[in-house]
């Protein structure tokens, strides 16, 4: 069992690239961009507070985790971990299925990946906003804050899930928030058409 230690943050545009400038300067690369789909389960025991089953899609792998967050008041967040990867994410969805756990929400994200120091330093893009998240022990996150300029940046306490279901939109019982990409653009408006043309 891993013990996840993270703290999130809400950026402004003008931060990412001031952060981002800062580890450029400090000689670090970020891995390449990541294009995610979340998926959250519901049902059982999944259904208690602090709990959350993901499958992710991303990149073309696909990884089942398990989540359950200690209580506390901290913004740096501790939470038991269990992640595995698995080679097909359909046949996972459909055994989750018969075992009578479904989907509730779906959030999709874009991603960066630095190390800094001892500390994994992620960049979030989603729907609803920018994030970054710093995961190591508490004192080295402390440390890394100050190298990259984010000590005095806000904390976030929610978690994605938790603001995909505020901000989110309901879609066949499923919450989800998922970029506007050309494809769904087009969709909705031939929906648009559609609708107009009936009422004529």
């Amino acid at each position: 069992m891993a013990i996840e230690i993270e703290k999130k943050y809400r950026l402004t545009p003008k931060q990412r690239r001031e952060i981002e400038r800062r580890m450029r300067e400090m000689s670090l690369v970020s891995g390449k961009l990541e294009h995610e789909e979340n998926t959250i389960y519901r049902g059982g025991s999944l259904d208690q507070p602090g709990r959350a089953l993901r499958l992710r899609r991303v990149n073309g792998r696909a990884i089942l985790t398990f989540k359950q967050r200690r209580p506390g008041q901290s913004p740096i967040k501790h939470q038991e971990e269990h992640e595995v990867s698995v080679a097909d994410a359909d046949v996972i969805d459909s055994i989750l299925n018969r075992l009578n756990f479904r989907p509730g929400l779906i959030y999709e994200k874009r991603r960066r990946r630095w190390n800094v120091g001892k500390a994994a330093v992620v960049i979030d893009e989603l729907p609803f906003g920018l994030f970054m998240e710093i995961e190591a022990p508490v004192r080295e996150i402390k440390r890394v804050e100050r190298m990259i300029g984010a000590a005095n940046l806000p904390a976030v306490m929610e978690t994605y899930p938790g603001l995909t279901r505020v901000l989110g939109k309901e879609k066949k019982g499923v919450i989800e928030a998922r970029f506007v990409t050309q494809a769904r653009k087009s969709r909705k408006a031939a929906g648009r058409k559609r609708t107009a043309a009936k009422h004529r």
